[in-house]
């Protein structure tokens, strides 16, 4: 959908399968699933899958296929009393970060930075506005993606406030509805138009990114 690149640089793509489900891969074919639950695109196997926590329409481990040495991370796994913890799977490097509102615990969800191919990506989970989120404007991010559903995390109009704060080069509202399973409940128009920082790059499901 999107390139920001040059021929002969590194490539990432990242797929929005709908709900708050990604998959990214990079140029050496390195494939990670984040929060798999919804929509299509399971059918690469995948060498790292990322959960944020353990609620069930993000923590579908079963969906993707996998290579042999797969790995499973999953967010309370990632936190170590009030430490954050980092892990290089790969050419892939991660950080875990806080996620937290009245729906979330502090101690069972996190977000991730990931990067990989010279981007640096923002998911960050299920969460409302933190104060913990103006810390990572100084990574200088390529990419964000920011719970807007307004009934279990913030709404759109915070989620746009949050990304402004971020500042990443672009910024996309996902997990926009509450998940029932239902295909025609994977994304809402309308709160994706109440999504409006600068840099907003809306996807959807099945649509993607290659940076």
């Amino acid at each position: 959908m999107k390139s920001n690149r040059k021929g002969g640089d590194r490539i990432m793509e990242i797929l929005y399968q709908g709900h708050g489900s990604l998959r990214f891969s990079t140029d050496a074919g390195t494939v990670v699933y984040l929060d798999p639950c919804a929509g299509d695109g399971y059918d690469i196997p995948a060498d790292l899958i990322l959960v944020t926590h353990a609620h069930g329409d993000h923590s579908m481990v079963h969906k993707p296929a996998r290579k042999e040495k797969c790995v499973e991370i999953f967010g309370a796994d990632m936190i170590d009393g009030k430490e954050y913890r980092s892990v290089q799977i790969l050419d892939v490097s991660i950080e875990a970060v806080p996620a937290y509102n009245r729906n979330h615990r502090r101690s069972e969800c996190v977000g991730y930075l990931v990067f990989a191919d010279s981007v640096g990506c923002y998911f960050a989970g299920d969460t409302d506005k933190i104060p913990e989120m103006a810390a990572l404007r100084e990574r200088n991010l390529d990419y964000a993606f920011f719970p807007a559903d307004g009934f279990y995390n913030m709404d759109a109009a915070e989620a746009a406030e949050c990304a402004e704060t971020v500042g990443a080069k672009h910024s996309t509202p996902i997990h926009t509805v509450p998940y029932h399973g239902a295909p025609n409940e994977l994304f809402s128009e309308e709160k994706a138009e109440g999504f409006r920082p600068k840099g907003r790059l809306i996807l959807r499901p099945g649509e993607s990114i290659t940076t």
